[in-house]
């Protein structure tokens, strides 16, 4: 197991090894394998690549942000400029319906409401606004629908869990409770976290997914 200080500088090397991310403007302090990320990005598109660099480190049990944006001259633009442009980008992508999505926009926090059918078209929208310049974050109100039937949800996930994994499948636990996909269980990378993730929201029906699972080396 590493030690705060061993943990440390791999998140330190991490980040100035992301070549989307100015690691000198970011500090970094660990304890008991909680890591927190402070100062100051040019852009929100850098706070997210520095959150998903940090996770990317073995032995990282959870993230504490405390980064913030600020913008500098052309990288600002007031809020009726970035709703356009999210609007736009929006409305030229394939994979969601016209119209399906709504911007809002303050202060440069873009704000997406609606409904789709797919987890990856809400992964879409996010991911199409958080690049454009004057975004300061990106808020997620996008619902998933219609309702469908959850009743062979469980052991799809778990077929995916075991069809993905390289070995042996994360021990991983699937309940369904209503429209909640819960995954409890540990695991001991981030990666295996996020294949658990990505297989529960891969299943026909699921609408939400909470995320009990525990990172431990």
């Amino acid at each position: 197991m590493k030690t705060d200080s061993q943990l440390q500088q791999d998140v330190l090397a991490e980040l100035k090894w992301e070549p989307s991310v100015n690691a000198a403007g970011i500090g970094v302090e660990v304890n008991d394998g909680i890591v927190t990320l402070a100062g100051h990005v040019s852009s929100y598109a850098e706070k997210w690549d520095a959150e998903r660099a940090a996770q990317r480190v073995s032995g990282v049990k959870a993230l504490a942000i405390e980064m913030d944006v600020r913008l500098f001259g052309l990288g600002k633009r007031v809020d009726a400029e970035i709703a356009l442009a999210a609007q736009n980008v929006l409305d030229w992508m394939s994979v969601l319906p016209k119209g399906a999505i709504k911007v809002m926009v303050e202060n440069g926090w873009i704000t997406l409401s609606g409904e789709v059918e797919w987890q990856y078209q809400k992964q879409a929208a996010t991911g199409a606004v958080r690049y454009l310049m004057g975004v300061t974050g990106v808020s997620d109100h996008i619902l998933i629908g219609p309702k469908a039937s959850l009743s062979a949800i469980e052991s799809d996930i778990e077929t995916a869990l075991k069809r993905r994994a390289a070995n042996n499948a994360p021990v991983v636990s699937v309940t369904i409770r209503g429209d909640d996909v819960t995954l409890t269980g540990r695991v001991s990378t981030w990666a295996e976290r996020d294949l658990a993730w990505h297989c529960a929201w891969g299943a026909t029906g699921v609408r939400n997914v909470v995320d009990n699972i525990t990172v431990s080396s």
